[in-house]
């Protein structure tokens, strides 16, 4: 069983077990919210993801959460938008990889930021859709394990886009 929360504010600040990092395939911090977790959660971070090999896009990788309140990181590669027709399928993966690996860990709350909706330009309308899809049909198909998602939003207008592909009334 799935409860979605839907939020406005800072992921690195949250009081959850795990944050997803939407990470570049290198995994050693950039921009972002990338660069805002690496640099939130401090140099260990760095440290141990210099031990995993980078990740590719649509996969997803677990690391300690360091200084950050939440015990865990997941981060994921989303995709460019635009450089392949897959770009749908793999920000999906990006989705499911991590619930997948937050349930192989026993985490029950994890926080996504809105992956891919930055530098790597995926439309945000688009991106949000494709977000609650994944979450929905995952928990669909893990209805026994419950868990709390939470859309983190940096900004109002995707916290608005949540809130109504979620079905939740405008504040």
């Amino acid at each position: 069983m799935i409860e979605i929360r839907i939020v406005l504010g800072d992921i690195t600040v949250l009081d959850c077990d795990c944050i997803v990092n939407a990470a570049n395939p290198t995994l050693l911090g950039g921009g972002g919210v990338d660069g805002a977790i690496h640099q939130a959660a401090g140099r260990g971070l760095l440290e141990e993801c210099r031990t995993l090999g980078g990740c590719r896009t649509g996969e997803a990788k677990l690391t300690k959460g360091y200084a950050l309140k939440a015990k865990y990181v997941i981060h994921t590669v989303g995709p460019i938008y635009g450089r392949t027709t897959r770009d749908e399928e793999l920000l999906r993966d990006c989705y499911v990889h991590s619930l997948d690996l937050a349930k192989s860990k026993g985490i029950r709350s994890i926080a996504f930021p809105a992956i891919s909706t930055g530098v790597y330009g995926y439309p945000a309308e688009k991106a949000v859709k494709t977000a609650v899809a994944a979450v929905r049909d995952w928990s669909e198909r893990n209805g026994e394990y419950a868990v709390t998602v939470i859309f983190c939003c940096f900004d109002r207008k995707t916290y608005r886009l949540y809130r109504a592909e979620c079905g939740v009334g405008q504040e």
